[in-house]
């Protein structure tokens, strides 16, 4: 048996989970969220608890019940507290400007980049030159998806360590040319 798949899930205050015809959703403070799981998998909703469960022993169903644990687990913290990433920005001039629902990055190109913000999405900008740049929301995979969007628009680069990473990101860096 998967070990992620058979821990139970415990249900917080505030939060409601419905499961029909495969698709689970999770309602609570901060938004909604659904997701579709395959019909090999059992969902079973008790008082303040989920237990997932798989039909089969089989490759597959072994594969996909730990993940549609997790995925159901990854809602519930997202409605309840979200989810967020820690970018920095390094380089003389470069910082990242909020207006409204763009995202006005300068990163030593010739032209400012504009980064359209999906739904759901929040991104703050701090620093005393903008140098900091949070980016907030309630879906895990989307939050981490804009936030290596963002950083792959100026990688870190290893010689002057110039570029976008995250909070902790260790980049490693090198010497230059010798003469």
């Amino acid at each position: 048996m998967s070990r992620i798949g058979k821990n139970p899930i415990f249900i917080p205050d505030k939060v409601e989970v419905n499961n029909k015809d495969n698709i689970v959703t999770v309602l609570g403070p901060k938004g909604q969220l659904s997701y579709t799981f395959s019909k090999k998998i059992h969902i079973s909703l008790e008082d303040e608890k989920i237990d997932i469960s798989r039909i089969n022993d089989s490759k597959s169903q072994k594969s996909l019940h730990g993940t549609t644990r997790q995925m159901i687990y990854n809602m519930i913290v997202g409605v309840t507290k979200g989810f967020k990433k820690d970018l920095t920005i390094i380089g003389v001039g470069y910082q990242a400007i909020m207006q409204g629902k763009r995202l006005q990055l300068q990163l030593g190109f010739s032209h400012d980049i504009i980064f359209d913000l999906p739904q759901g999405i929040e991104a703050i900008s701090e620093g005393k030159k903008g140098d900091k740049l949070e980016i907030k929301g309630i879906d895990k995979q989307v939050v981490g998806q804009v936030a290596a969007k963002i950083r792959s628009l100026r990688k870190p680069e290893p010689y002057k360590g110039k570029g976008i990473r995250y909070k902790d990101e260790y980049v490693r860096s090198k010497q230059g040319k010798t003469v």
